[in-house]
């Protein structure tokens, strides 16, 4: 009886499931292993790996790859750097100004993506607010942000510094004040408590929330559609211009699937820091 009722469990089990599974199915996993196919398919209709090759052999479309991974890569060090130092400050500070910023830091995550772009832009383009400004002081500043680099890292800031933030933030909320009291008592400076306290009890998150902007970079569209440079472009944009400028549908699929394989090794560390535990939980 028991064994029956134990089967019977199982497959009431298997279809709570069924449903959700079969969502992912039709609008995950079939798309992508069409999308795979796709990839392989020449101009004779035959397989072939001439899309890859395009660009892994192109010099414009190698630039497009070292470009987006560049603009990662800036955009990672910047928001980490910044959104670790709001962190700590909003954790461990206690006056009104860190309430107050506590209460207002996440904002620019609810302003929509067009017109936070199109304020920056009216602020940093050669004629916008800055250049205004400096007008009046007889200067001629002319920041140079506009399709370029530079200008694709400050919009990605602005999203992805109240997010670096949240996530640092409930990382060092982890962490006790008896811990940090007690090292003070010990008699550890300020430097040793950050790096030999929370740096390391923080490490997983903040590799975590890298993993994050990471993955967002490599197929951003909007940011670098309208603040980027034309030469070289980022991957999203390149999608876009296979797909919808030329119509080669093969090509879009195959740089959709070298996309995919770049976020994967963020996926991959991700889930390797997630399942890694501290050494200080080993012991």
């Amino acid at each position: 009886m028991q064994e029956k009722k134990k089967k019977s469990r199982t497959w009431v089990s298997y279809l709570l499931v069924c449903p959700a599974f079969l969502v992912m199915l039709a609008v995950v996993i079939i798309p992508i292993c069409n999308s795979v196919l796709l990839s392989f398919q020449g101009e004779d209709g035959g397989m072939t790996w001439d899309n890859y090759l395009y660009f892994l052999t192109d010099d414009a479309s190698i630039r497009d790859i070292l470009f987006t991974l560049e603009v990662a890569v800036f955009t990672i060090v910047l928001a980490l750097f910044i959104s670790y130092a709001l962190a700590l400050y909003l954790r461990f500070s206690t006056s009104r100004v860190s309430r107050l910023v506590g209460h207002l830091y996440l904002l620019p995550r609810f302003v929509p993506s067009m017109v936070a772009v199109y304020a920056v832009i009216n602020i940093v383009k050669d004629s916008g607010l800055i250049n205004r400004i400096s007008l009046l002081f007889e200067q001629n500043i002319k920041p140079g942000f506009l399709f370029d680099d530079k200008g694709i890292i400050l919009v990605n800031l602005w999203f992805s510094i109240p997010f670096a933030t949240m996530m640092l933030l409930a990382g060092l909320s982890g962490v006790s004040d008896s811990l940090v009291e007690s090292a003070r008592d010990a008699g550890a400076s300020s430097r040793q408590i950050f790096t030999k306290l929370l740096l390391p009890l923080t490490f997983k998150d903040i590799m975590i929330t890298g993993t994050f902007i990471f993955m967002s970079q490599i197929g951003a569209f909007t940011i670098p559609y309208l603040v980027g440079p034309n030469n070289p472009k980022m991957l999203g944009v390149a999608l876009f211009q296979q797909q919808s400028s030329y119509a080669d549908y093969p090509k879009a699929m195959a740089l959709s699937v070298i996309m995919f394989l770049l976020c994967s090794v963020g996926a991959v560390l991700y889930i390797w820091t997630s399942l890694k535990d501290p050494e200080w939980a080993e012991k």
